[in-house]
């Protein structure tokens, strides 16, 4: 695959990145009606290795790599999760109202950097429509979250409004919600990362919902406000962190547009830095979410090692082609083996420092003695590698009907019926 990709990408590069995302749209859209042009992909590329399986948040997730925000804006790829190799995904951003989005053209490629700049500003079709098409293509043979934003127009005195209507309309359907309040492309949106908004907000939709909450960090944050983000987020009650959005750094590629922000290889150092900060005081506590320049299984173990639980990526798919995640999670397994790991939670934090002293003003870092060996106490994470209970390859969607077994706890065979939208978290 990456041999015919290296053939085609300059062909690729030719479309404007945005056509081409919406012909990819198009091409996974298809899945219903010509399965059997798609399952020799899920074949290849969807990696469903018992070292690799983890219980997260109630969730079971059969490898650790999952799809970052704007990767599915209008839950039209949820087909293309297994097919390309992800474990878990995500919609969005959605807002409440449709959005058209910042001016056309709004998203550019710098194969030189292995990067992507990108200003859509929160284009969406609205939670309405969302909310349809999700119920469709219901049931999900994976974890599929909502990635929620507030809308341009909504004055930040109403922000939680947004944040809570979004909640409101799609907990039936997700199995978990990444707040987004640090997209560079939205009017003031960052100026709402504050210890007390957050924590007013996480607050407002512990009303609405139980399912998992997280909050996406900027890269641009200076250290010490990441801290005090973080800390007052898990005091707060958030379930999860996700670092990082996409920086304003225009200085990290030779670009003359200076709005946006910007992913791929040149936000990997970052990324790395706000994940080392984050580990120091999340990590043992919340789960964590690394996204920013993964490209490989040397980084996404890198991540690991320094405390992520699980991964995203986007920008890797287009200058490394479809085959990407599937080769990244393959090189986990050998890289665990390789350091004598039997399990992906064993190697979870085990680079984070202890008792060393940050730069930038940063507290030192003392053993926490709530930390668990993979990485959770309050918010939970287990291994489900005793058993497997990916057994098979998932399809994206089971046949009205059919009924999807599960292992339960009590050890007996259950049946778990994902089509009556209800909370798909094993609380047994």
């Amino acid at each position: 695959m990456g041999l015919l990709f290296d053939i085609v990408k300059p062909f690729i590069y030719m479309v404007n990145p945005e056509t081409a995302h919406n012909w990819t749209e198009t091409i996974f859209g298809l899945y219903p009606t010509f399965p059997f042009c798609f399952n020799h992909l899920i074949e290849k590329n969807f990696v469903d290795d018992p070292m690799l399986n983890q219980k997260v948040w109630g969730l079971e997730f059969p490898n650790p790599v999952g799809s970052a925000g704007g990767f599915d804006k209008n839950g039209k790829m949820i087909y293309a999760l297994p097919i390309l190799g992800f474990g878990w995904g995500q919609v969005g951003a959605i807002t409440p109202r449709p959005q058209e989005g910042n001016p056309k053209p709004r998203v550019w490629r710098f194969p030189k950097f292995r990067a992507v700049q990108n200003a859509y500003g929160f284009n969406n079709d609205g939670v309405e429509a969302i909310k349809r098409r999700l119920e469709e293509k219901l049931p999900f043979t994976l974890p599929v979250g909502a990635n929620i934003g507030k809308n341009k127009n909504t004055p930040e005195e109403k922000a939680i409004d947004d944040y809570r209507l979004l909640v409101k309309e799609l907990k039936e359907l997700v199995d978990f919600f990444e707040i987004n309040l640090s997209s560079p492309n939205t009017p003031g949106l960052r100026e709402l990362l504050t210890r007390e908004f957050v924590q007013n907000l996480i607050a407002q939709l512990k009303k609405e919902t139980d399912k998992p909450l997280l909050l996406k960090l900027s890269p641009d944050i200076p250290d010490g406000e990441i801290v005090e983000l973080v800390t007052g987020a898990i005091e707060g009650g958030v379930d999860g962190i996700v670092v990082t959005n996409t920086t304003t750094d225009y200085s990290l590629i030779e670009t003359p547009i200076k709005k946006g922000g910007i992913s791929g290889e040149p936000l990997k150092e970052r990324s790395f830095r706000v994940l080392q900060i984050v580990s120091q005081y999340a990590f043992g506590k919340v789960p964590i979410v690394s996204v920013g320049g993964i490209d490989s299984a040397q980084e996404a173990y890198r991540r690991i090692k320094a405390g992520a639980t699980l991964l995203q990526l986007y920008t890797a798919l287009i200058f490394q082609g479809p085959g990407i995640v599937g080769e990244i999670n393959r090189g986990l397994v050998e890289l665990l083996k390789k350091d004598g790991f039997t399990h992906i939670s064993q190697a979870i934090g085990v680079d984070i420092p202890r008792g060393v002293e940050a730069k930038e003003g940063v507290p030192p870092v003392t053993s926490n003695p709530e930390t668990s060996q993979n990485g959770g106490t309050e918010k939970g994470i287990t291994s489900i590698s005793e058993k497997n209970t990916h057994s098979s390859l998932p399809s994206p969607q089971l046949k009205e009907g059919e009924e999807t077994p599960k292992e339960n706890t009590s050890g007996e065979k259950g049946i778990e019926r994902k089509k009556d939208k209800g909370d798909r978290r094993d609380n047994n």
